[in-house]
């Protein structure tokens, strides 16, 4: 199985690691709240055509190894999952919502994200060795 995902006019892997966390970094992502953001995130994920590689919820934070295809921006994603899954917590658990330091806000603002990709010093010898590689292969086809 290749790592590459198709869509109709281009491959890709395009692999993210994002990491945020719960406003003031409380430690409330445990129990049924931990289930319900984990839940969440798979959901969200799925309607933006994300795959998640691997999630990871830590009582005061989340970690999330996702690909991510070229037509979804990651502030998108992350406008969704952050947004979606706060209103989703507060409704299904309304005394999250009662504390005066919360605000309408369950996640703190901003979130780390890094890439995760094709090992850099592959793609510098590809780029430094494909044209010899394509006289090469003009040189083969020639003598046919």
């Amino acid at each position: 199985m290749s790592r590459f995902e198709k869509l109709t006019h281009v491959i890709w892997h395009c692999q993210y690691h994002i990491v945020w966390i719960p406003k003031y970094r409380f430690r409330v992502l445990t129990g049924a709240v931990k289930s319900e953001v984990h839940n969440s995130i798979q959901v969200f994920c799925s309607q933006l055509e994300c795959r998640i590689v691997e999630l990871n919820i830590q009582s005061d934070h989340v970690h999330l190894l996702v690909k991510v295809p070229p037509k979804v921006s990651i502030s998108k994603l992350m406008g969704v999952v952050k947004g979606r899954t706060a209103m989703r917590l507060f409704t299904k658990f309304p005394y999250l919502k009662k504390k005066p330091y919360w605000g309408n806000h369950f996640w703190a603002k901003g979130y780390f994200v890094d890439t995760v990709g094709v090992d850099a010093e592959m793609i510098r010898k590809y780029v430094k060795y494909q044209e010899k590689k394509e006289r090469l292969q003009q040189e083969i086809d020639f003598r046919k």
